[in-house]
């Protein structure tokens, strides 16, 4: 089977050393050997991103799943969740909420728009009802970066949670979540962290793990507080996805070896590289670069193509890149630069997109 460049956003080229992993062996996930396992994940989550005051529930699932159970845990019966809402991410949580009956109110901005700090501030002051703030730190569906420590700065000076879908850009960004304000933190092995698609986790402000205990069971399997209970005895409440635990705990070890600073200022040299080489190309940046995040690229489709011809010349070439989402889907291609590759690979790239929008 080809092996192919992907630069879609997630899931991720991996190294060999995280492939490897999967061939561990079969395990039971009631024997010892798993505990070591699950003790080892957790801590290692803890040392690359929250050394202190938090503790790591990792879960079997998509980061979609690591998102709902942040969402559908954080809130107190008869509160409510403002929901910041600038792409498909952002509605993605508030339709969350809505299943689980959980009351939603939004801030609503366009899809290149970051949201209005004072308007924030404004509707936490006007409705002592919210209890929590949602916010998408990397909205991929356009690679816009939200203002995630000027927001936590307000929930914290204002006695609300900030809940933090940071699933493509933890590890790929700056951000410390102590600093910043994020009381729950959800992300995924697949894209930044360059582990394998199958497990999720959150992470969550020791304080609001002891303050969601008494909260609503709105889902058996999503309820994090089961998890983490589960966890501090050296368990787990249902079957994992073993092989991918072994592929994150793999994954984990490069990235402390790496150190998070090093790999976020390697996805910034990527991303200026191949920005620089889409400007020689002529083609144009749907956001100004300071919106920009570190691991991915949405550009304009140029005039008279479509993305379906780009998408297959490029595929040919060994490279895979990702189409716009909703009312995006037919004016921009994305190209994302998370996974264990190179800046060759991506300059390869850039010759290839070149061949292709020649012909």
């Amino acid at each position: 089977m080809r092996q192919y460049i992907l630069l879609n956003p997630g899931p991720v080229n991996v190294s060999p050393r995280v492939q490897q992993a999967l061939l561990r062996g079969d395990l039971c996930h009631r024997e010892e050997e798993f505990s070591e396992l699950l003790i080892a994940i957790r801590t290692k989550l803890l040392h690359a991103f929250a050394p202190r005051d938090y503790t790591a529930v990792p879960v079997s699932g998509s980061g979609t799943l690591a998102v709902e159970a942040m969402i559908s845990s954080a809130l107190p019966e008869g509160k409510k969740l403002l929901v910041i809402n600038n792409g498909v991410y952002g509605e993605r949580m508030l339709r969350m909420a809505e299943a689980h009956r959980i009351p939603a109110v939004e801030l609503r901005y366009g899809w290149t728009e970051r949201p209005d700090l004072g308007q924030v501030e404004a509707m936490l002051k006007a409705d002592p009802a919210i209890s929590a703030v949602a916010l998408v730190h990397h909205e991929t569906t356009t690679g816009l970066l939200n203002p995630v420590a000027e927001i936590g700065t307000i929930t914290r000076r204002m006695g609300r949670w900030l809940l933090l879908d940071a699933v493509s850009a933890l590890a790929g960004e700056s951000l410390d979540i102590a600093r910043d304000g994020v009381d729950l933190c959800a992300c995924t092995a697949n894209k930044c962290i360059q582990g394998l698609p199958g497990v999720a986790f959150v992470l969550v402000r020791n304080e609001a793990m002891a303050a969601m205990q008494p909260y609503p069971r709105r889902s058996l399997y999503l309820h994090l507080p089961l998890h983490w209970e589960a966890q501090e005895k050296r368990s787990i409440p249902f079957t994992p996805s073993v092989q991918t635990w072994y592929a994150l705990d793999a994954a984990l070890d490069e990235l402390l070896e790496e150190t998070v600073a090093k790999r976020v200022r390697r996805y910034q040299a990527a991303s200026r590289l191949l920005r620089e080489g889409f400007l020689r190309l002529g083609l144009q940046c749907l956001l100004p670069r300071e919106y920009q995040a570190n691991s991915l690229t949405s550009l304009l489709l140029p005039e008279g193509m479509t993305y379906q011809p780009i998408h297959d010349g490029l595929k040919a070439h060994g490279f895979v890149i990702y189409e716009g989402q909703g009312k995006l889907q037919t004016g921009i291609f994305r190209v994302a630069n998370m996974g264990h590759l190179t800046l060759d690979d991506f300059r390869r790239f850039l010759e290839a997109l070149a061949d292709v929008l020649r012909k």
